[in-house]
């Protein structure tokens, strides 16, 4: 077995108390000794931070944005020549059979781009960026940076006791900003649902930034329990789970993505691995979708429960793919991919736990509403 890898903020975690558990190859905090249930709880209500330094992080950079940007488009169905300089997108790497190599964010930094990739995901992105896009753009994986996420309501007011300049940012803004003496690179967005902050900062400093904040009454360090959770009720993907290289980003919802110039009829229709089956989808719908789940009663549904349409007989039209129980939501939530003709809210199903079937309602994302900034 390989040796587990660590953040720069580990030791921080051990002397928090943190349960450590193996996470994509690292050493990663699980929960810490407030418990999964109150660490969720605690983000959706004040502020969380968490250590997100596992994920990749990568510079692309060539002659001039323009120059990348369009190298770019050949591995992404997202517009990347018009995404406005300090802003930030959600994307998705796809193969030539349309399914979803992993899903990512890229920010238009102005002469050249920032990537950040899923830990899991990471030495096979970056081998893919350089095989398509070197030597015209150089493809610069960062191993200096750790990457933490500050989430919740009071995340503003935390970060802006250190520079009150994070106030002015909006959703998916992007801007570098001195924080504790250190240069940081810092995004308006997160995977929680709730308003806050992603913060590439150098590895030095990083711990000293992470003490700082955490010394604030509003903020809590959270571990990747309650980050699932807290995702799973934000109705969004966690790849290998929810999305995968199979999965087209039309049967995932994901289409929203998929900006107008890169559609067909766009300005710069196609070009990008698996066009044919994705305008396909689009053009002609897919017999899958992915759908929020609410198991009915307080038992959770995990991932890989079959869904049937009935309560007896008939073979499974879908599956779970994420579940468990959302502290917010107060009860069991799911989601996972059954029958388009079933993917209507409101729709009971059944989900077939240890041989026994269970109703489940279909339900619109999120289960719980989003709190992004505006």
């Amino acid at each position: 077995m390989d040796e587990l890898k660590h953040t720069p903020l580990t030791e921080l975690h051990v002397e928090l108390g943190a349960k450590m558990v193996p996470f994509a190859g690292y050493d990663m905090p699980v929960q810490y000794k407030l418990g999964v249930m109150k660490e969720h709880l605690h983000t959706r209500a004040a502020a969380g931070l968490f250590d997100v330094s596992h994920m990749g992080q990568v510079l692309l950079q060539g002659e001039s944005y323009e120059a990348v940007a369009a190298a770019f488009e050949a591995l992404v169905p997202m517009d990347v020549l018009g995404l406005a300089e300090g802003r930030q997108r959600y994307g998705l790497f796809t193969n030539e059979n349309g399914g979803i190599e992993d899903d990512l964010m890229f920010a238009n930094r102005g002469d050249h781009l920032f990537v950040v990739v899923n830990a899991a995901c990471k030495d096979a992105d970056i081998a893919r960026m350089k095989a398509a896009l070197e030597p015209a753009v150089k493809v610069t994986p960062i191993t200096d940076r750790a990457l933490i996420a500050l989430q919740g309501p009071a995340a503003e007011a935390a970060l802006a006791r250190i520079n009150p300049a994070v106030a002015d940012m909006r959703f998916m803004d992007v801007v570098t900003l001195d924080l504790a003496g250190a240069a940081c690179w810092i995004s308006r967005s997160g995977y929680s649902g709730e308003d806050g902050y992603e913060i590439s900062v150098p590895e030095a400093a990083a711990e000293g930034l992470a003490k700082a904040l955490l010394d604030m009454d509003e903020v809590e360090a959270i571990g990747l329990g309650a980050r699932d959770s807290l995702r799973l009720e934000a109705g969004l993907c966690l790849y290998g789970n929810d999305i995968d290289t199979e999965t087209s980003p039309v049967s995932a919802g994901l289409t929203w993505a998929i900006q107008k110039a890169r559609r067909a009829g766009g300005a710069r229709a196609g070009g990008f691995p698996g066009v044919d089956r994705i305008f396909g989808d689009l053009a002609e719908g897919v017999a899958q979708k992915r759908v929020g789940l609410v198991p009915q009663g307080r038992a959770p549904m995990r991932a890989g429960t079959p869904i049937f349409a009935a309560a007896e007989g008939g073979d499974p039209i879908g599956e779970v793919t994420s579940g468990g129980f959302g502290p917010t939501f107060n009860g069991p939530v799911a989601m996972g991919y059954v029958g388009t003709a079933q993917a209507v809210p409101e729709t009971e199903l059944y989900g077939e736990v240890r041989g026994k079937r269970m109703p489940v309602t279909v339900a619109k994302m999120p289960l719980v509403p989003a709190n992004f900034k505006r």
